[in-house]
């Protein structure tokens, strides 16, 4: 299947609501390219420096969104351009996307990655870390980064009910904050989860992004 008939059935099975985020770490121009050429616009890299060098030799009406785990020294390579930052799991990391974001005159949009997958390996503040930054932290000092909402990653399993579970846990915790008062640059609007395995799972449990790479481009090389 071309990566043009793999994005329109994708289609098919994602609504308005949620957002399709082509992942397209490790993937060549040319295949990005077909994706752009078939009309995708947003793609989701997890290296600050592969998503920077791509942002130079692609078309500039893309909005990169960065998926995977952030260290703080590699902000200043994605800042100048990123249009949302999924995995943001410390409040460090949150100072030093806001400064480096001073730095090049941008509000710099993130996520809060939550621990939902019953995996050590995954990152992500927990429950009661997550409710404690949002009650505690200098959110005033934060001039230029904005939560928007929620990121998770289920447990990489057979198991649908475990992964539904997972889901269905986070999308609680993001409404729960949703009907609270938040600090001014929180907001409870976007809920990134589901990937080519589970997708239609974590849109079932009211995903409004979705992170789709093998679906889209085929098995990576």
């Amino acid at each position: 299947m071309s990566i043009h008939e793999s994005l329109a059935a994708l289609t098919k099975d994602i609504p308005t609501r949620c957002t399709l985020i082509a992942v397209s770490k490790t993937q060549p121009l040319e295949k990005i390219s077909e994706a752009y050429a078939w009309g995708q616009r947003v793609f989701g890299e997890n290296r600050a420096q592969e998503m920077a060098g791509k942002y130079e030799d692609l078309p500039k009406d893309i909005a990169w969104h960065m998926i995977g785990h952030l260290q703080t020294n590699k902000v200043k390579y994605i800042a100048p351009f990123v249009s949302l930052i999924h995995s943001v799991d410390s409040f460090r990391l949150l100072e030093e996307i806001s400064r480096q974001g001073l730095k090049v005159g941008r509000i710099i949009g993130c996520l809060l990655q939550v621990h939902i997958a019953e995996e050590e390996a995954k990152f992500g503040f927990s429950d009661q870390e997550l409710l404690d930054l949002i009650s505690s932290a200098r959110w005033e000092d934060l001039q230029n980064a904005r939560v928007a909402g929620l990121m998770g990653m289920a447990t990489l399993t057979e198991n649908e009910q475990q992964v539904r579970k997972e889901f269905r846990k986070l999308k609680t915790l993001f409404d729960l904050l949703r009907s609270r008062p938040l600090p001014e640059p929180v907001k409870m609007e976007e809920l990134s989860m589901g990937m080519s395995g589970d997708f239609k799972i974590a849109i079932e449990e009211g995903s409004t992004m979705v992170r789709i790479g093998t679906a889209v481009f085929g098995q990576r090389q």
